[in-house]
C-alpha cells in the first residue's frame, strides 16, 4: 500500500503556509528577559491537556486560556499571560507556498488544510483575517481543531481529513512545521515533510507529486 500513488496533499497552515510563530515567541522571550523556548516548554507541559490543548479544542475561552496559560507558566517559574501569547500567532504568509497550492490544485491533486487554531473573537474582520480566509478558501476541505473538537496529534484529525477526501492515509503526502505531528501520520502510512526551510520541504514534495513548485 505506501507505493500507492498521491491523490491529496495535507497542509499543516501556521508553520507551513504562514511563518512559524515560534519566531515571534523568541522576539517575545528576548524582550521580556525569559528563557529562550520557555512558552514552547509551557505548551509541551502536558500537552493533551494543558491551556493549549483545551483552547485549540474550544474547550476553554481566550480569557480563560489567559488566566490558565498564566498558572502554568508561573509553575516553571516564569508568569506568561496567555493574552500576550495570542498576540503572537500571526505570522507572515509565504507567497511561494501559496502559489505551490494553487500549482497542486490545479495539477488536479486534492488538498486539505489540518489546523489547529483557536475561535477568533474579533466582531469585523480584519485584513489579515480575510487575507488568510481567502487562502483557507483554496482547500478542498479545511479541519480545524476548534471545530472538530480534537487536534493534531490526535489520529481521529488525520482520519478526519482522510474522510472528507476519500482518501486512504497511504495516498496522502502531508506537510507540518513539527516532529511530533507528523509521527501519527506515518504511522498511519502519510508520506510526511517536515518543514523547516519552506523553500527545501517544496523540493520535496515536488518529488513526491512530481510536479515543478518553485
Amino acid at each position: 500500500m505506501t507505493n500507492l500513488p498521491i491523490r491529496a496533499v495535507l497542509w499543516d497552515f501556521g508553520g507551513v503556509i504562514l511563518s512559524s510563530p515560534f519566531e515571534a515567541f523568541r522576539r517575545y522571550e528576548a524582550e521580556k528577559g525569559l528563557p529562550t523556548d520557555i512558552i514552547r516548554t509551557v505548551n509541551a507541559t502536558n500537552p493533551d491537556s494543558n491551556a493549549w490543548a483545551l483552547l485549540e479544542r474550544n474547550d476553554i475561552s481566550p480569557e480563560e486560556f489567559d488566566c490558565l496559560f498564566a498558572t502554568e507558566s508561573q509553575a516553571l517559574g516564569h508568569r506568561i499571560p496567555g493574552a500576550d501569547v495570542l498576540a503572537l500567532l500571526a505570522g507572515e504568509v509565504r507567497p511561494h507556498m501559496v502559489a505551490a497550492l494553487d500549482t497542486i490544485i490545479e495539477s488536479g491533486l486534492l488538498t486539505a488544510c489540518l489546523t489547529n487554531n483557536v475561535v477568533s473573537t474579533s466582531p469585523t474582520p480584519t485584513d489579515r483575517q480575510q487575507e488568510v480566509s481567502a487562502i483557507m478558501a483554496k482547500f478542498h476541505h479545511v479541519v480545524e481543531s476548534s471545530k472538530v473538537g480534537c487536534r493534531k496529534p490526535e489520529p481521529r484529525f488525520y482520519e478526519i481529513a482522510c474522510e472528507l477526501l476519500n482518501v486512504s492515509p497511504h495516498e496522502c503526502v502531508f506537510l507540518d512545521d513539527l516532529g511530533i505531528n507528523l509521527k501519527p501520520a506515518a504511522a498511519m502510512g502519510m508520506r510526511t515533510i517536515k518543514v523547516v526551510d519552506s523553500f527545501d520541504a517544496l523540493d520535496e514534495l515536488s518529488a513526491h507529486v512530481s510536479l515543478t513548485l518553485r
